[in-house]
């Protein structure tokens, strides 16, 4: 660090919009100007950027990743007191440990079992047979269905839905059969699952979220899907049935892949972008036209029609012009 060690700061906030008493970060030269008017009482930065910040700084390996860990100083999210909300029903086989915090309203059913320190915030519902482990943070109005395995430190914002039925169903002579989904969820460690973010049961087996994993919210993952450590997914992002996805993919937003395909590792999906077949080489993969004036979006998306018929004819002349040659 460079400057008074015994500095106090009370807040994090932008550049922009610092004062004096607060900590900021510089992790993007886009901001340089702001860097250099910030009230901030101190920056953390990397010693590349230090020379354009006269005052308190923190330096880093990375920026980004201090400002990120520094977050965690400062969160004001309500500290739940541990016990039972009179109005929680609870199944009585269900075990719940000493030190959990249920709160209002929340049902859990038989046989599920809540680890040490779990926080089951008010209108959650855990079906049967269900396992939360430790230090796990569920939120209000979450809806974990029967014989869901969630492991530890594992979020879960309001509203998502884990283990309902997948999309299953064979068509017999025009009507509907419903194929019953007889697998489960499981959730790896760390996992973080966004608002309204749904993850169906696994048809035969389970649908599996690996370790570190992160979804964004709105994100649907269908039955028997497995996605591999610390891949992370954007909003509106979908990942058909019985679909693979490697380690540390990244998942734009409204991106996906179709289903009963693989993916390998170290794969990235830019915006809408569908991976609609197995991905065996790392790296970055697009699709869909590029943002424009839509006069002339709408001309471009015209000519892709005629991009085989364009194509034969340059071939065509590409041989006409060698036999000539």
């Amino acid at each position: 660090m460079r400057g008074d060690p015994t500095l106090r700061v009370y807040g994090l906030n932008t550049l922009k919009d610092a004062s004096a008493g607060e900590l900021s970060f510089f992790a993007n030269s886009a901001y340089r100007e702001q860097l250099a008017q910030t009230c901030a009482a101190a920056v953390i930065l990397t010693a590349a950027d230090v020379d354009h910040f006269p005052g308190p700084a923190l330096i880093a390996s990375d920026a980004y990743v201090a400002y990120a860990r520094a977050t965690a100083l400062f969160v004001a999210t309500p500290r739940a007191e541990s016990g039972v909300h009179p109005s929680a029903v609870i199944h009585p086989t269900a075990k719940i440990a000493g030190c959990a915090a249920i709160g209002p309203h929340v049902t859990i059913d038989a046989g599920a079992l809540i680890g040490e320190r779990v926080v089951l915030g008010p209108g959650t519902s855990v079906g049967a047979d269900s396992v939360i482990g430790a230090d796990c943070r569920i939120a209000a109005n979450v809806t974990i269905y029967h014989d869901v395995r969630i492991g530890e430190r594992v979020v879960i914002h309001s509203g998502a839905v884990l283990g309902a039925d997948g999309f299953g169903f064979a068509n017999d002579g025009g009507r509907w059969v419903k194929i019953y989904q007889l697998g489960g969820v499981v959730i790896g460690d760390g996992v973080e699952i966004g608002a309204c973010t749904t993850i169906d049961r696994g048809a035969l087996g389970d649908t599996v979220i690996e370790a570190g994993v992160i979804l964004d919210n709105h994100v649907q993952i269908g039955h028997n899907v497995r996605l591999g450590e610390n891949t992370a997914m954007a909003a509106y992002a979908a990942i058909a049935g019985s679909t693979t996805v490697g380690k540390n993919c990244v998942f734009a937003g409204q991106s996906g892949a179709v289903g009963h395909v693989s993916i390998c590792d170290h794969v990235i999906a830019h915006a809408r972008c569908t991976l609609s077949k197995s991905i065996t080489r790392p790296g970055a993969y697009s699709a869909d036209l590029l943002m424009d004036e839509t006069p002339q979006w709408r001309r471009n998306a015209a000519r892709f029609r005629h991009l085989d018929e364009i194509a034969r004819r340059v071939k065509k002349l590409e041989n006409k012009i060698g036999d000539e040659s």
